[in-house]
């Protein structure tokens, strides 16, 4: 099952994260969000963006924005769900995994994220081919030419922390992957050992260490499956002896 897991997991990705922009929609808890949802509603805040929903019976959903100009129109994608109704064929050879099958949800989507500054999002759809204010969302307002437009609120983005945001003398490090998994940091604080400090799964796919270190400047790594992988939430970064590694700074308490 948590093969199974995974496979599903990463053909979703392949299948909607095209149709998403800056988002952070490659955590295992966007996702599961969006598989999940049983119906379309109002506008709401994911990470430092906004998903917004429509029902499929619409057939083609656009929406365009106001900060815009209303010049750009974004289309809304299918969601496809697996389906897991028994599939008679996987009874033949029951030593091999059946093929994922996946059903169309009765759910558009569209996630976007408004440039840095923007408290809230001012908005039209475009409903099979008619321009209209969104259904599901009853915050509007009339603007000065008469027309109604939709408003959604950009959520407050909290940063994700990187290690320069721990407290002085402390460093926590995070790492997002698939859940049930193990992740090691290692880094010049322990003489760059990929076994000696695991990871915390804190949450479903989402895993910590915070560690008490001297002040000092250090560079570090992620090991994941073999892997080394740099630290997505913290932009310091150096490169030396032919390798790329984050860097954090510990102050003095």
């Amino acid at each position: 099952m948590k093969a199974k897991s995974k496979v599903i997991f990463i053909m979703l990705l392949s299948l909607i994260i095209g149709t998403i922009g800056a988002l952070d929609t490659t955590s295992y808890q966007f996702i599961n969000h969006l598989v999940n949802l049983k119906n379309s509603g109002a506008p709401e805040a994911m990470d430092d963006g906004i998903l917004f929903t429509a029902p499929a019976t619409y057939k083609k959903v656009g929406i365009a924005f106001a900060h815009e100009g209303f010049s750009k129109v974004y289309w809304f994608q299918k969601l496809l769900i697996p389906d897991d109704a028994p599939n008679p064929q996987s009874e033949t050879n029951a030593k091999q995994s059946p093929p994922v099958v996946y059903k169309d949800s009765g759910i558009l989507f569209f996630t976007y994220t408004a440039p840095a500054g923007v408290d809230s999002v001012e908005y039209r759809l475009i409903i099979n081919g008619l321009w209209t204010t969104d259904p599901s969302n009853p915050n509007q307002r009339i603007d000065e030419s008469g027309l109604a437009r939709s408003i959604a609120p950009m959520p407050k983005v909290s940063r994700p922390l990187d290690p320069l945001d721990a407290p002085a003398g402390v460093v926590t490090f995070r790492f997002d992957t698939f859940p049930h998994e193990t992740i090691y940091v290692a880094g010049s604080f322990n003489n760059w050992d990929p076994f000696m400090y695991e990871m915390k799964e804190k949450t479903p796919g989402h895993y910590e260490l915070t560690l008490s270190l001297p002040p000092g400047t250090y560079q570090y790594a992620f090991f994941y499956r073999g892997e080394r992988h740099l630290d997505q939430n913290n932009r310091s970064r150096v490169y030396r002896d032919g390798r790329s590694a984050s860097q954090t700074v510990v102050q003095e308490k």
